[in-house]
């Protein structure tokens, strides 16, 4: 199984997110996004997939969001979009896109539904948190 992960290393569920991946032993791709940007046909395709609007996968947090005035009820999808493309930091990650279907992976065990298979256990977020246990089984 082929999977493509949108991926942000300084964001640790990004980070963890593609550490479940790499476990796997799936093939996959890590599109640093931040460095590449955005198009306006991949948005629209990532959002129309995984079911999400504009506003649904903006990032807030630690984002220029607020001060570009995004927040405001009357900012359009396209108005979003815009935004999106200028600043690829405005798009929530990580994305990850497998022939299961496309997701906005948060949390990070949000990807353990788009796998082939689960990580071998034990296995364990960045910060310690068990997601897998010895005996291979999802804990979260």
């Amino acid at each position: 199984m082929s999977i493509v992960i949108h991926h942000n290393p300084d964001c640790g569920t990004s980070r963890n997110t593609l550490a479940i991946i790499a476990a796997t032993g799936a093939e996959h791709t890590v599109i640093p996004y931040l460095e590449t940007g955005w198009t306006r046909p991949q948005l629209l395709g990532l959002f129309a997939v995984a079911g999400l609007t504009p506003r649904d996968a903006l990032r807030v947090s630690k984002s220029p969001a607020k001060a570009l005035g995004l927040l405001e009820p009357g900012i359009t999808d396209e108005a979003l979009i815009e935004a999106m493309i200028a600043h690829p930091v405005l798009v929530n990650r990580p994305f990850v896109c497998t022939p299961k279907g496309v997701k906005l992976c948060r949390p990070c065990e949000a990807v353990f539904d788009f796998l082939e298979t689960l990580p071998p256990g034990p296995f364990a977020k960045e910060d310690g948190q068990m997601l897998i246990d010895a005996e291979g089984k999802r804990l979260l």
